[in-house]
């Protein structure tokens, strides 16, 4: 299973809407997909219709019985979506509360890389929505991944938000011994405006090495897409964000193996 995590420290990046239409993407190829969210805002969960105030069984379930040294097979908290191929591990605002009963607890970063292991053979691709901030949520997906996607709004202050998103991933490559790559996605682009080009040639003058090639527009028809619950691919394949973001799935890794 390869396992991707969508994350920056700067909210309104668009990270669920690169999550749920890069696996949209995925459902079209026939790829089976699990979407892991682990905000506690919920987005992701509440894009597919579940209420993260109100879900029965969420990604908080598997964060308690591990603290409370409890087994708990991860499949019984996952849900079908309306789409064949895409489960959800949905969010409850209760993941809000985790840093402060468990952030000081050993090992609880690495809880969702030992969950994800059970179900390794059910899945071809996982995606998990991060918070944005860092805590102990981020540090679990972040343990848990191959491969980081950073989207980022092509505006001035969503840029010094990357800064911060790449000063994590280079204190946990040094506390874990091991190198993250990550791809910075520039997000929100309207050629039209001065922010929107300055900030692109800004990314590709301090980040080329990691700059993904090409840039995700600015398209309103993502806003019927969350309306309707489902990845835009699935309402209009042709629309220029799918174009763009199924540009962007050509080009990040798709090897499958261990995830230590």
């Amino acid at each position: 299973m390869q396992i991707w995590s969508v994350a920056n420290q700067k909210g309104g990046v668009g990270k669920t809407t690169t999550a749920v239409t890069l696996a949209g993407l995925l459902h079209d190829q026939k790829q089976r997909v699990l979407l892991v969210d682990l905000d506690p805002h919920g987005s992701m969960t509440s894009y597919f219709g579940e209420d993260p105030d109100e879900v029965g069984h969420s990604a908080y379930d598997l964060f308690q019985a591990t603290a409370s040294g409890r087994a708990i097979q991860l499949q019984t908290v996952i849900c079908q979506t309306s789409l064949s191929h895409i489960d959800l591990l949905p969010a409850s605002t209760a993941l809000a509360t985790l840093d402060r009963q468990l952030g000081t607890r050993e090992g609880m970063g690495l809880v969702l890389k030992r969950g994800l292991r059970q179900i390794d053979s059910q899945y071809a691709y996982c995606i998990i929505d991060c918070p944005p901030m860092l805590g102990l949520l981020m540090v679990n997906a972040l343990a848990a991944c191959r491969h980081v996607v950073i989207p980022v709004q092509t505006e001035f202050l969503a840029i010094k938000g990357l800064d911060r998103m790449l000063h994590t991933l280079r204190m946990l490559q040094r506390s874990s011994g091991k190198s993250m790559a990550y791809t910075v996605v520039p997000t929100f682009f309207d050629r039209r405006t001065r922010a929107s080009i300055d900030a692109r040639r800004r990314m590709h003058a301090h980040y080329r090495d990691h700059l993904w090639d090409s840039v995700i527009p600015v398209d309103t028809q993502f806003r019927e897409a969350s309306r309707q619950g489902k990845p835009l691919s699935a309402i209009n394949p042709r629309a220029r964000g799918v174009l763009a973001y199924s540009h962007l799935l050509s080009c990040l890794p798709t090897h499958t193996g261990d995830q230590a």
